[in-house]
């Protein structure tokens, strides 16, 4: 009984701390799906799927597309290659690429702009050229939205920043630039190894899974 008091209060505590809230993008807000990108490129050819791209792991061509690195010219080229087909189409790879993109559920703003309301609110995404030209047209498609800039106070994508979670130097980045205290900021991800980086720091952190979605996690914290 003690030890269950001990928690809830210290739970408590770091909730009344709470000043800054970061969000990922990627099934924290934007829903998407890997086996259905796995499949595609199944599709497409590339062998071993599983283990060049993934939730988990993906080839360095991933890794470099997310920072920026390379343009969505070579990016496509890359596939062709690790499908062996030089012969695919852009539209072919682009469709691809973007299968694993699902779409912002009904009430995903509301909660954002519930949160904005009361924190500072920071959106860090690992993110592409090409993804995030689909998901910024999604939004404007679908909820008449331009960009995730008007929920957040400021969004911070990996490829215009030349850095990816999980890495140590984009979460230093973010707290140099919004000059934020790790331990009044709340991280919440949907990847385990992004969360240990940020927990590294200092910095609260959430899991965001389909069992614990941003809703129940902002109930939970009492946010």
């Amino acid at each position: 009984m003690q030890l269950s008091i001990f928690v809830a209060t210290n739970q408590n505590l770091r909730m009344q701390n709470i000043k800054n809230i970061i969000l990922d993008y990627g099934n924290v807000i934007f829903s998407i799906d890997f086996l259905l990108a796995q499949q595609a490129f199944s599709q497409l050819g590339v062998q071993n799927v599983e283990e060049v791209f993934g939730h988990k792991q993906q080839n360095e061509i991933f890794d470099q597309f997310d920072k920026g690195l390379i343009s969505p010219a070579q990016f496509r080229e890359g596939i062709r290659t690790l499908a062996n087909a030089p012969h695919l189409s852009d539209t072919n790879i682009d469709q691809a690429w973007n299968a694993l993109l699902i779409g912002v559920a009904a009430g995903k703003h509301e909660v954002l702009e519930a949160l904005k309301s009361k924190y500072r609110l920071f959106l860090l995404s690992n993110n592409n050229e090409i993804h995030y030209a689909y998901c910024m047209q999604h939004i404007q498609d679908v909820y008449g939205v331009e960009s995730n800039a008007v929920f957040f106070e400021k969004t911070y994508y990996s490829h215009e920043m030349g850095m990816r979670k999980p890495d140590r130097e984009i979460f230093d980045f973010v707290l140099n630039d919004a000059q934020i205290k790790p331990e009044e900021t709340l991280f919440i991800d949907d990847s385990p190894q992004h969360l240990a980086t940020a927990k590294s720091l200092g910095i609260h952190t959430a899991l965001c899974s389909a069992e614990e979605p941003l809703e129940k996690i902002v109930a939970d914290w009492q946010l």
